[in-house]
Order: structure tokens, then sequence, then C-alpha cells
């Protein structure tokens, strides 16, 4: 217990912070320059966030605004494969881009989705559905998961919004069950990662009776740092079109 104060007091105390704080990388003003992205602030994010956007463009391409997705998943989540597996259907990307501009709600499945999403650049509020059946009254009466009690809680304001789903694939499964049924919303970012549901999930989504603007991938793979990347890659084109 002494050992733990003793050691908290001496980092409270440090006086000399430059030795902490020697950059990473080399600041290149040209990359400074041209950095649109909202969550990258210092010359040395700006800096490290272009070079793996640059790096990454040279490998998978950089001619669609598809690319542009590809291009931040695979930064997200260091790993080339994820460029393939990525589905967009029924124009996304300018539903999306539209949502943004008009302040829809963007409705996420958990808390780190919530929090890996930027807070600047647009105008629109950042729901996590946990919040809408926070004593889990919804998800005990009827046995269901908390994320799917979430989104069946916050039905009646999903049309128009941006739903962003990176974890929890019974959460997806509820929001097509409330497309069929009428509820619209403008975009579904339907990325849950894992073994159960998760592949199923995503393919529901693709074939949907009702033709939905979505962004999701194959198999198993997914999850927060893509969700998020979507979202933000949103957030920047949305930002660059008003400029």
């Amino acid at each position: 217990m002494t050992t733990e104060k003793n050691a908290t007091e001496k980092a409270g105390n440090l006086e000399n912070l430059e030795e902490f704080t020697e950059l990473t990388v080399d600041v290149n003003p040209e990359l400074v320059s041209i950095c649109k992205d909202s969550g990258a602030r210092t010359e040395e994010a700006k800096t490290i966030y272009m070079k793996s956007r640059t790096m990454i463009q040279e490998i998978i391409g950089n001619k669609t605004p598809e690319d542009r997705f590809r291009q931040r998943c695979v930064i997200a989540t260091g790993d080339l494969s994820v460029a393939d597996i990525m589905r967009f259907m029924h124009d996304p990307i300018p539903a999306g881009v539209d949502a943004i501009k008009k302040g829809a709600p963007i409705f996420v499945d958990i808390n780190m989705v919530k929090a890996g999403i930027t807070k600047t650049g647009h105008k629109s509020e950042i729901i996590c559905v946990l919040d809408e059946d926070p004593n889990a009254e919804i998800a005990n009466r009827y046995g269901i998961t908390r994320t799917s009690a979430g989104f069946l809680a916050a039905r009646d304001r999903l049309d128009g919004s941006i739903i962003a789903i990176g974890n929890a694939p019974s959460a997806l499964i509820m929001v097509c069950k409330l497309i069929e049924k009428g509820v619209r919303p403008a975009l579904i970012i339907g990325l849950p990662v894992g073994f159960v549901n998760a592949a199923e999930s995503k393919e529901m989504v693709r074939n949907l009776s009702i033709p939905v603007p979505s962004i999701s991938c194959v198999g198993t793979r997914g999850g927060t740092p893509m969700a998020v990347a979507c979202v933000n890659e949103l957030v920047a084109i949305a930002r660059e079109s008003e400029e």
C-alpha cells in the first residue's frame, strides 16, 4: 500500500515533462496541411494519420468513395484483408453524409462505439442504446440482450437516424426486425464481430426486403474499430463537402 502511494506521489510530481514528449514521427508540414480529419488535432497526430492514409491508399486504391471507407477500416484494424470483405448496399455513403449534414442522431450498440466517434465536425447526438433501457426492464422482461432491448426501446426515434453496431449481432438482428415492421433509418453500419450470429446478422442486413442503405462486411470479423471508422469517415466527407 505504501509502495503504491509513493509511486503515485512520485509520478504526480514529475517536473521535467520534456523527456516524455519527444515526437514519435518527424512532423511533415505538407501532410499536416492536407489533413482534414477532425480526430487528429496536433501536428504529430495529423502527420501520423496522413502517413497511414497515404500508405494504405497506395496498397488498396483511392478511386471511389467506398475506397475511403476501406482505407479507414484497414487503418483501424491493422488488417489489409478487411478491405475485401466490406459491402456497400443501396448507396450508403450519400445517405450517411446527408444524415450527418442534417444532424441526424447516431444510435450505437455499446459505449465503446460512442466513445470512439468524433465529437467535432457535426451536430449529431450520439446515443448508446444501453441508456434507453437503463434498468434492463425490457431485457429482463423478455429475456433478450440489453442491446436488443435498447434498440427496441428507441424504435420510435430510429427513423432517419444512423445506426452503428460494432459489437452485438443480436442488436443488428433486432434492427432488421424493426425495419421489416416499418422503421426506416437513413443508414445502417452493421459490423458486429463474433462467432454467434455475427455473419448471419450482417447477411440479414444485406437481404432486407426493404432497401435500406447499409455498410457491412462478410463473415465473423467486424468490431468497434470498424464501426467507429465508418462513422468518422462519414463526418470527414460531410465536412469536406461544406468547405
